[in-house]
């Protein structure tokens, strides 16, 4: 139990970031229907000719992937369906009518990837991320790479987006 407490606390002693803000000279990575996105670092490369996932150094340092679900109505995760996934309670960051953020894998090593599910609402659906990143990838990163994502922004009228 000792194990998730730092990392526990290091995630939310960090300062908070609103969905949808990117930091100063990230880059934005949209989803294939264009609808959800996510902000990472720079020096992260978009993985491929796909949309929706960029990755930092290769696929097996760190990947982030971005999808929606249109017509799936977002809520919470109930308490069955935490069970069946195994998500143990100190690794449900948040679980919210806002955010549902929780660690699926924890490294075991310096070559041994974490991994985060994370999902909010948008208009008409879900969007949802995915991160997978090794150590050396700095929970600070992470964290704002989760916070990221959200709906992409409707392009005001007469404006392009």
């Amino acid at each position: 139990m000792r194990e998730y407490t730092l990392p526990t606390l290091i995630l939310f002693l960090l300062p908070p970031l609103s969905a949808q803000v990117a930091p100063a000279g990230w880059q934005i990575i949209k989803d294939s229907k264009n609808a959800c996105q996510i902000a990472v670092p720079a020096d992260w490369t978009p993985y491929g000719e796909s949309k929706g996932a960029a990755i930092f150094h290769d696929s097996t340092t760190a990947i982030a992937v971005v999808t929606s679900q249109p017509g799936q109505a977002f809520s919470p995760l109930a308490e069955n369906l935490q069970r069946v996934l195994e998500i143990r309670p100190e690794k449900l960051f948040e679980n919210t009518a806002k955010r549902v953020f929780y660690q699926e894998k924890t490294s075991r090593g310096p070559e041994d990837t974490n991994a985060y599910s994370f999902s909010v609402p948008s208009k008409g659906g879900t969007c949802s991320g995915h991160l997978t990143f090794v150590p050396s990838v700095t929970e600070e990163v992470a964290r704002k790479i989760v916070l990221s994502l959200g709906p992409v922004p409707v392009a005001p009228p007469g404006g392009s987006n």
